[in-house]
């Protein structure tokens, strides 16, 4: 990866946009943020720019979901976790960010409101696009140099990502900068079998990215859990009323598609978890009835999942396979992160769920790379250029160049 860093700038007195990912998970119930890795992460970079003017911008959920909310609390973590003023704005765009921003000083740093409540950041677009978007063309004026240190949104072609690039200098910050450094690294030295456990939410991106995988020799073995694990059982027949997700006929046409073009690659649970006025009740996947929602995995579809991960040469397992926010389903993803940390294999853990969960097991020590990125490092493991990184080779050359 050819691209500049912030060892490559002066950085003292200038206005810098930070685009990071505080992405966290948010409690259910109490709506309150319930791990703050990617939070943490974030200061390794500010701490690099604390003679500099710092914006800072995230996103917190998708529209439509429980986890979408304001960045206020994540300025009080940041704020307690740095042990300084956090300046918060609740405004991305407008007038009140731009005017906060103008009156930064020097070492002050702010964070602007969650960039999804701009419609625009909710959008895809080629870079030349996200350029002339409303946001970087109101935003960029106000800035010297935009530092992406947000890998785990880097598959994403987002005006906040790849559009400032195109109008100001960019480099990577430390995050992005050792990342990368570290999974070429293991990737030159991985190993087969290469067994990959998925799980999570984010159906379309997973179905995409496991073709690549297989295509590209690193998905020997492919063990589904979570909402995926749904989809896959549902095209296996094995569910059989609807789940109710959106583009459901879709998701599962396109896992029915895998599974006829590679047999032997799945594994899909066995048992299974639901809940049942309160208590934890395991059963049989093919004794599921209609409006049933699988909370888990059960203890037979583990010690499967279990056996194959102890065979492996490389281990990479993204996803909670359960609601494991709830003491009684997470189950599952504790004992697949055991099974991952006790492994021989080179081991990948991946998404910001999965690392909060692996923190609270003291597992961390154990496991060759962890990574607060879900979807951009399944992707990157594939060998796809992801939008971030081209955006950061790009103003490289152009930098460069002058």
């Amino acid at each position: 990866m050819q691209v500049l860093t912030l060892d490559d700038f002066d950085l003292k007195g200038k206005t810098i946009f930070l685009r990071v990912d505080m992405n966290c998970p948010i409690d259910p119930e109490t709506l309150e943020i319930s791990g703050t890795r990617r939070i943490e992460e974030a200061i390794e970079t500010l701490d690099s720019l604390k003679e500099a003017k710092v914006v800072i911008g995230s996103h917190q959920g998708r529209v439509g979901n429980n986890e979408y909310t304001g960045m206020d609390k994540h300025a009080r973590v940041l704020s307690s976790l740095m042990n300084r003023e956090i300046k918060y704005v609740e405004d991305t765009i407008g007038e009140s960010a731009q005017n906060a921003i103008k009156s930064l000083e020097d070492g002050q740093i702010l964070l602007l409101d969650n960039l999804r409540l701009c419609a625009e950041e909710n959008y895809e677009f080629t870079p030349e696009n996200a350029a002339k978007t409303v946001m970087v063309s109101r935003l960029s004026k106000l800035f010297d140099l935009c530092v992406l240190d947000s890998f785990p949104s880097a598959h994403r072609s987002h005006p906040s990502i790849v559009g400032f690039p195109q109008v100001l200098p960019a480099c990577a910050g430390r995050i992005v900068e050792r990342e990368v450094k570290n999974l070429d690294e293991i990737m030159t030295v991985a190993k087969a079998p290469h067994v990959i456990v998925l799980g999570g939410s984010k159906i379309s991106d997973r179905l995409e990215a496991i073709k690549l995988l297989i295509q590209n020799g690193r998905a020997d073995h492919v063990l589904l859990t979570g909402l995926l694990g749904n989809v896959f059982m549902r095209a296996q027949a094995r569910i059989k009323s609807p789940m109710g997700i959106k583009h459901e006929e879709e998701v599962v046409a396109k896992a029915h598609s895998l599974i006829g073009e590679y047999p032997d690659i799945f594994a899909t649970p066995v048992d299974i978890a639901i809940d049942k006025d309160g208590e934890r009740i395991e059963m049989d996947v093919r004794e599921i009835g209609k409006g049933e929602k699988i909370f888990d995995l059960g203890p037979k579809t583990v010690e499967y999942y279990s056996k194959l991960i102890a065979g492996a040469g490389t281990v990479f397992i993204s996803g909670p396979a359960g609601l494991f926010e709830k003491e009684n389903f997470n189950y599952g993803t504790r004992e697949l992160l055991t099974s991952v940390a006790n492994s021989m294999a080179t081991t990948i853990v991946s998404g910001g769920h999965l690392t909060t969960a692996l923190k609270k097991q003291g597992l961390s020590d154990k496991i060759n790379h962890i990574s607060t990125a879900g979807g951009a490092l399944v992707l990157y493991l594939t060998g796809e250029k992801l939008p971030m990184i081209q955006a950061l080779e790009d103003a490289a050359i152009k930098y460069r160049s002058k």
